[in-house]
């Protein structure tokens, strides 16, 4: 285990999402549930928490809830606890508002049960959380060099200044960040949160505003795993990073 005095101990992974794009594979399997290299989608994102000393991991479910419950039901590290989204999906915002009380009054990671990456000489979510000031910052971001991926081929989501600041890519912009599904948040970034279902994105906007976003540049291969054919590119990446 790798960690450091202010990693965070508890964590919020969005499990609850449709897969739409992971078609036909998602139509009897939740995208968490889907394997990458041998090992399903969320256990990746779990055992990386466990890792970097996460306790409690709160997951949320709605999509094909039944079988992540059952999944998540045999771990022992980090302790999960399920926050049930069946009746309506809250999206990214919504639901970690929803979340709130099983993550406590400390910042937290806020990750993507999607998300995989291989990690540099030091594991990132140890760096996030050095790096991590919760008097400057409302939120760090974990940010992968659009040139530095795998399936993907977007224009980027962020630029980042010197101090590690993001502002948004413009419509007409393409931008050197895109971001990675894995952040430390804290709970303040909610205060005054909109009821029911809505987008992260609008306290993210908000935050930059107030000049309190920042990013944490990926150091290794983040892997973009949004259709069934990445699932071999990712497993090519992770099969030549193991020798």
């Amino acid at each position: 285990m790798t960690e450091t005095a202010d990693t965070p101990r508890r964590a919020m992974v969005l499990a609850a999402g449709l897969g739409e794009r992971m078609r036909p594979l998602t139509a009897t399997t939740p995208k968490p549930l889907i394997e990458v290299a041998g090992k399903m989608l969320i256990d990746h994102m779990l055992d990386r928490l466990a890792d970097a000393g996460v306790e409690t991991a709160v997951v949320n479910v709605h999509y094909l809830a039944d079988q992540i419950e059952r999944h998540v039901a045999s771990r022992r590290r980090p302790r999960i606890v399920i926050s049930d989204e069946r009746a309506a999906l809250l999206d990214t915002g919504g639901g970690v508002v929803k979340a709130l009380p099983q993550l406590g009054g400390a910042p937290f990671y806020h990750c993507n049960a999607d998300t995989i990456w291989i990690d540099g000489v030091k594991p990132n979510l140890v760096r996030l959380a050095e790096a991590f000031n919760p008097q400057a910052m409302d939120a760090i971001l974990l940010l992968a060099s659009t040139s530095q991926t795998t399936g993907y081929n977007g224009r980027g989501d962020f630029v980042m200044a010197a101090d590690g600041r993001l502002r948004r890519r413009t419509e007409r912009d393409v931008t050197p960040f895109v971001y990675a599904g894995a952040a430390i948040l804290t709970p303040a970034l909610f205060a005054s949160a909109p009821p029911g279902a809505f987008s992260l994105n609008r306290l993210f906007d908000r935050a930059i505003e107030n000049g309190r976003l920042y990013g944490l540049r990926l150091d290794g291969l983040w892997m973009h795993v949004g259709t069934p054919e990445a699932i071999a590119q990712a497993e090519v990446a992770i099969k030549a990073s193991t020798g």
